[in-house]
């Protein structure tokens, strides 16, 4: 079977000068540096200074080029235009090519076997396609977002460990969600979406799924779904991307419908009680008081308290359908609280539907 290998364009690791083309004409022409001098009203010093690229070629400077070699101006705008980018470009990567090392810190394998990031050869490429993905422009301006201390302090502890790996997990959340057109934030919208969507918790994932994304919306909040990464062991997040627009991000981390659930109202309960500047990582901590309260609402809005002697008691299946009848939500966040307050994982497992990612 034959396949088609990717093509690398060839990026020349030097730049030539529009002075080198100007040379070349005057010399066709058989003028002197001093006659080019004269006829064109600039200075030989001007001349030797563009011979070596030291001075541009400015957009009068190529009018007169035009007058007196008869090639257009716009021809001699496009060299030094072409120029400068080319010496751009091999500035940026003599300053890339000091940041080489950092590259070991973001999962680069994982985003390019999900489509984020080119495999490259080379990597000062592969380097400059990661800073587009997360959208900046440098190593420095990542570490200002993502590794800055007034930030870190306000964030998820495990976060220190691999920022690198969380980082590249959120950011595709947060790409994600800026495809999400919302309204703008409305808290009484988005408590009244809440309420429909613990209803949609008893339907299947194709249902359920395309329907809380557009409450959510509605109410301006964008929520993601972004598979597991390796070394990324957190069910959710919550992000605030303008002051009118949250984001919640979602795994399947467990894989089980009650912890997807659970997860969600966490995060809700993030984005209504807590500030808008935090980054806020659900890594089942307990050291932050903002997680505790974010796990109580998850709870109460899911299952009240009240209830929880009485779940504690079950003895059969039957108690446990009966009991998500009652309350309007899916058997298996029943089931997954009964599991929860005795401490018997096995208990009614089959009633919690496991969820898994479709294939895209």
């Amino acid at each position: 079977m034959l396949t088609a290998q990717k093509k690398y364009e060839f990026t020349p690791d030097y730049a030539v000068p529009p002075g080198d083309t100007l040379l070349e004409a005057m010399e066709s022409l058989e003028m002197t540096q001093k006659e080019l001098a004269v006829r064109t009203g600039l200075t030989e010093q001007t001349l030797t200074r563009i011979f070596k690229g030291e001075q541009p070629i400015s957009y009068e400077t190529a009018n007169r080029l035009e007058l007196v070699t008869r090639i257009p101006a716009r021809f001699w705008n496009n060299l030094e235009a072409q120029y400068r980018e080319q010496m751009a470009k091999l500035e940026e990567r003599r300053r890339l090519e000091s940041n080489i090392q950092w590259l070991k810190t973001i999962p680069t394998k994982e985003l390019i076997e999900r489509g984020h990031l080119e495999a490259e050869r080379d990597k000062v490429a592969l380097l400059r396609n990661t800073l587009a993905f997360f959208g900046v422009s440098s190593v420095k301006a990542w570490q200002e977002i993502w590794e800055k201390p007034a930030v870190a302090a306000r964030r998820s502890l495990c976060f220190e460990t691999r920022p690198g790996d969380t980082a590249a997990w959120i950011r595709q959340g947060e790409l994600q969600a800026h495809e999400i057109e919302c309204g703008p934030f409305d808290k009484k919208r988005f408590k009244e979406a809440l309420q429909q969507i613990r209803s949609l918790t008893r339907e299947q994932p194709e249902v359920f799924e395309p329907e809380m994304k557009r409450l959510c919306a509605e109410a301006g909040v964008a929520v993601a779904l972004v598979r597991e990464m390796k070394k990324v062991p957190w069910n959710g997040a919550t992000r605030w991307l303008t002051p009118n627009k949250a984001m919640i991000l979602l795994s399947l981390r467990g894989r089980g419908e009650d912890k997807f659930w659970f997860s969600f109202f966490h995060e809700a309960g993030h984005v209504l009680h807590d500030g808008k500047k935090d980054l806020l990582i659900n890594d089942d901590s307990q050291d932050d008081p903002r997680e505790v309260k974010a796990n109580d609402f998850a709870a109460e809005w899911l299952i009240p308290e009240k209830h929880n002697p009485a779940i504690a008691r079950f003895r059969a299946r039957n108690e446990v359908v009966s009991m998500a009848e009652a309350l309007g939500i899916s058997p298996g966040i029943v089931a997954g609280r009964y599991q929860f307050l005795t401490g018997k994982w096995h208990f009614f497992k089959d009633l919690i539907r496991p969820l898994k990612w479709a294939d895209r």
